[in-house]
């Protein structure tokens, strides 16, 4: 079983106009309501390849019931913890040619007994699970060191944790020796304190991740695919994208993609950017099944190769 956790999970309002214009007055083409949260979104995934998932998620107000009634049609299980202020909403722009602007709430604080609640619960869960997946940004207040102690208590039940996250909270969960860490080129580059312009540099930043004691480092690099650093080997992806309708998710369904090829080697990276690109074809949040899946080759890592966007910009 693969344990998701989400300590900020959201209602995604995604708006198609034809061109976002400032000050202007739009009207919508299509409108989608989607469960959200990046936890949840891997947990969809998960459940449409047919594997054994517990999405757990703090849950409050008429947003969290409904949240929690959007996964069911999905029949993704969840364990919901209960919380006094309401789960956030998102709002995504999509424009016809596929740029995104997303206009994402911060999340309300919870309080140190809800804290404490979401970090027992995943913890009893770990014991029969996998993988523990923590994933996305911190609620306000919420403590930077969360991540950390949710790949503590993972590890010390006995479940690997992967982590996706981005500023302290990554840098707390690398010190906590996640098996595997999923940052994008920004996030990497945040880490690094420093632009990453070839793949080379991904390399060595994840290289120095790896020896805080993370195992695997999974890079999402946008339309340059993805990039792999495993033990003394990295390897590098890119996926065929006929359409982009919308990268919302992509990062989240990349990372599904590589657990459900097993998390281990080129085959899991090649399965991970097929997921990833089929994600970015999609509309609003939807997240894509085995049916959607187009495969490309993975190689061996140039080094020298430069990338379209560096991490400052992506």
């Amino acid at each position: 079983m693969i344990v998701t956790v989400t300590p900020n999970p959201s209602l995604d309002r995604t708006v198609l106009i034809g061109e976002l214009r400032r000050g202007a007055v739009h009207r919508a083409e299509e409108v989608r309501l989607d469960p959200g949260g990046k936890g949840v979104n891997v947990a969809r995934t998960l459940v449409a390849a047919d594997r054994p998932t517990t999405c757990v998620l703090p849950t409050g107000g008429t947003e969290g019931t409904c949240l929690a009634e959007l996964l069911a049609p999905e029949a993704v299980p969840v364990v919901e913890v209960p919380v006094g202020t309401a789960t956030r909403s998102n709002v995504t722009l999509v424009e016809s040619d596929g740029t995104t602007t997303k206009l994402n709430e911060p999340g309300n604080a919870l309080s140190g007994a809800e804290i404490a609640a979401l970090e027992e619960r995943t913890a009893e869960l770990a014991t029969r699970a996998d993988w523990v997946v923590a994933c996305g940004s911190l609620p306000a207040g919420c403590p930077e060191d969360l991540y950390g102690r949710l790949v503590r208590a993972a590890c010390a039940a006995g479940a690997r944790v992967a982590v996706d996250t981005s500023g302290p909270p990554l840098r707390e969960a690398c010190r906590a020796r996640a098996d595997l860490v999923t940052p994008n080129l920004a996030e990497l580059s945040e880490l690094a304190e420093r632009p990453l312009d070839r793949l080379g540099d991904v390399v060595d930043v994840a290289g120095s991740v790896q020896r805080e004691g993370v195992s695997t480092v999974l890079v999402s690099l946008g339309a340059d695919g993805a990039l792999l650093v495993e033990g003394d080997s990295a390897w590098h992806a890119t996926g065929a994208t006929a359409l982009v309708r919308s990268t919302v998710g992509a990062g989240d369904a990349l990372l599904a993609g590589f657990l459900i090829a097993g998390a281990r080697g080129p085959a899991a990276l090649r399965h991970a950017v097929a997921y990833g690109s089929a994600a970015v074809q999609l509309p609003g949040s939807r997240m894509p099944t085995p049916d959607d899946l187009n495969f490309e080759p993975v190689r061996v890592v140039d080094v020298d190769e430069s990338l379209t966007l560096n991490g400052t910009a992506a």
